[in-house]
């Protein structure tokens, strides 16, 4: 069961001690959403206020699609109309400066004021611009990360189609841990689609800091199924630098270099950073010297807050991905647990569970699924025997997994913003 299927009926005869508190939600993505929708399902006289500085928002589940063709913005965007009319959540279009932890205020860049009795963050990542010497926030409008949807995504789109013939795309692959872990091998995926149609000569070249990646076989299978991977004409190669990482750009000559100082050129550089909690978390002391907010599972309390909740990608909720659908499985267990913190009541054992999709063509998909549990006061961990990877063997079973990614995307856009 995961956290807020069964657990939201149990709630309905909780005692409302303080359901008149005010509960502001940062961040207005998977996990902020469905944060404020599960609340405002527990306590219809709830203040809730999220903030988000968007009034759309591009996710980035479904963004890959973009390079083989299957979807547009539009059709990746969403507002927060169902939340505001159908929900009754105060919806508040600015971004946060600065957390006053001490008097629970929040100082909008507006220069509003909000005060909080419980604040639950999702703000995101932010990028290790110092990471890899030469590539700068301005230079993403080069050599584009396109790790957040919308203008970085169409930008490498245009490059892409824009490459010569027989031109080479060099991903930078991030270091672990970093939001959507099977990205950017869907990425290389949804690339070959559209260039074994319209570049067959092109390759695109996977530069990793891992060992191994998500769902690596599934991916290679894929791969030498559709893209001659492992031959000399393959349209994808993949090589781990984990112990010779990319550690400096040269933007000039369109190259980047190793820690051994080997040179990799390429037509189009798509680099990925590496990746911590949005440093609106980092100012505010919520992270830990891993760059991630440490957390109380169970709650989503902040380690030095418990005033503050946090979840989604900024939060350390490990051996769970940083994914959307993890985030809104965290959210929902948030928001049970705040209800239950302003009722005085004791909050419903947490439990999480992690669902991700990848297409390697419009009609081969693949997929990974986790069920997660406490494990002790401060911990979480896998259960045993649950969950796993898709099945090999039947040849129906892909096409069918590409209409699951399809079906879940919606599912999942439908259950936290409408």
């Amino acid at each position: 069961m995961t956290a807020g299927a069964g657990v939201l009926s149990g709630c309905e005869n909780v005692r409302h001690k303080n359901t008149m508190a005010n509960v502001v939600v940062v961040g207005g993505g998977f996990g902020g959403a469905t944060a404020a929708k599960t609340l405002r399902s527990l306590a219809a006289d709830l203040n809730i206020t999220l903030i988000e500085p968007k009034a759309d928002y591009i996710t980035c589940p479904g963004s890959n699609w973009l390079f083989a063709g299957l979807t547009s913005l539009p059709q990746l965007t969403v507002d927060y109309l169902a939340l505001k009319q159908r929900h009754g959540i105060r919806l508040v279009t600015d971004s946060v400066k600065s957390i006053d932890r001490d008097r629970r205020r929040l100082r909008l860049t507006s220069g509003q004021d909000l005060a909080y009795d419980r604040l639950i963050l999702s703000p995101g990542i932010a990028f290790q611009w110092d990471a890899i010497s030469g590539y700068t926030a301005a230079m993403a409008n080069v050599f584009p990360h396109a790790w957040q949807a919308g203008t970085q995504t169409t930008l490498l789109v245009r490059q892409l189609q824009a490459m010569p013939a027989g031109g080479v795309v060099l991903i930078v692959a991030p270091p672990d841990p970093y939001r959507c872990p099977p990205g950017p091998y869907e990425r290389a995926s949804m690339m070959a689609y559209w260039l074994k149609q319209h570049n067959p000569r092109a390759k695109i070249i996977i530069l990793d800091p891992k060992r191994g990646f998500s769902k690596q076989a599934l991916f290679e299978a894929g791969w030498r199924q559709h893209f001659r991977y492992g031959t000399a004409d393959s349209l994808i190669e993949w090589h781990s630098l984990a112990d010779n990482p990319i550690t400096q750009l040269d933007a000039q000559t369109h190259t980047v270099i190793s820690d051994f100082g080997d040179r990799f050129r390429g037509d189009v550089l798509n680099i990925i950073p590496a990746q911590t909690a949005a440093t609106l978390a980092s100012e505010a002391s919520l992270t830990d010297k891993s760059g991630w907010c440490p957390v109380n599972p169970q709650t989503s309390q902040s380690l030095f807050d418990p005033y503050i909740h946090v979840i989604g990608d900024a939060a350390h909720f490990a051996p769970i991905p940083k994914s959307a659908f993890a985030a809104n499985s965290e959210a929902k267990a948030c928001a049970i647990a705040v209800y239950s913190l302003l009722n005085e009541q004791t909050a419903s054992t947490a439990n999480w569970l992690n669902i991700c999709y990848s297409l390697i063509t419009p009609e081969h998909g693949i997929s990974v699924a986790g069920i997660y549990e406490l494990d002790g006061e401060h911990a979480v961990a896998a259960v045993r025997e649950a969950g796993g990877v898709s099945q090999v063997g039947s040849p129906e079973l892909p096409i069918l997994e590409a209409d699951y990614a399809r079906s879940a995307y919606q599912s999942l856009v439908n259950n936290s913003f409408r």
